[in-house]
């Protein structure tokens, strides 16, 4: 990844050679003098993935003009120089992580591809079963029991609740009723079926949901029991809204 301070390193090296006769091999006497050009040869291969000619063009100009302290195009201080350099670096890394997380997404679809269906499958069957209903996201629950407590306020409303959750093959993953104590959270900080689920409680009330993998870790491989496209069940009580 080029990052601002070997950016910086490479318009010194590249605006040196550019500005001085060209170096031949028969000029690499020391081994300092392979390192310099070598380490000026490494950054250009770096760059020109990310500049055209046009770009190479001003990244010489601005080199020049940084130099002579004239005829600038930005002003001459750091803050201002980062302002431009930041955001763009910041953009090519938001690229970079999405084409890898695409990438592995892909990869699991293709690797994972039973669990999904074997998930699509379970979510088909268990809608007809007495007592399910189904949100429009495609989140289905069953009131195991009516609370009469308040509900919580939205997706930033804090919550203490008991919980246990399988996979559809019945294995326990996960469960604060195991543990025996109480898990406290705000509800944008958990997975979206749980998000939507628990605003559909009242307080004393519980509920069993079977959420689908994109209402839950979609693509994540969380655990060798939650594999990536899982299907989850959770039995949650709401104990609680904290204040």
């Amino acid at each position: 990844m080029i990052t601002i301070k070997n950016l910086a390193f490479a318009v010194v090296l590249f605006s040196l050679v550019s500005c001085n006769k060209q170096v031949n091999s028969s000029s690499l006497k020391t081994e300092m003098d392979s390192v310099s050009y070598a380490l000026g040869l490494d950054m250009a291969i770096k760059i020109k993935k990310n500049l055209d000619s046009t770009d190479v063009h001003l990244f010489q100009q601005g080199f020049r003009n940084g130099m002579a302290s004239s005829d600038l195009l930005i002003p001459e201080d750091l803050q201002s120089v980062n302002g431009v350099l930041n955001p763009f670096f910041q953009k090519m890394q938001e690229a970079r992580r999405k084409a890898k997380s695409a990438e592995s997404e892909a990869e699991a679809a293709v690797k994972f591809a039973e669990v999904k269906k074997a998930g699509i499958a379970f979510l088909e069957e268990n809608k007809n079963k007495t007592g399910i209903q189904t949100t429009a996201s495609g989140l289905q629950y069953q009131i195991l029991k009516q609370g009469k407590g308040e509900q919580p306020a939205g997706p930033y409303a804090k919550v203490k609740v008991h919980y246990h959750g399988t996979n559809i093959e019945g294995q326990v993953f996960d469960s604060s009723v195991d543990r025996g104590t109480p898990a406290t959270f705000t509800l944008n900080q958990v997975i979206k079926g749980w998000t939507e689920g628990l605003q559909l409680m009242n307080v004393g009330s519980k509920f069993k949901f079977f959420i689908p993998q994109e209402l839950a870790y979609g693509a994540q491989n969380k655990s060798e029991l939650i594999k990536p496209f899982s299907t989850l069940i959770f039995e949650v009580e709401l104990l609680e809204i904290v204040k």
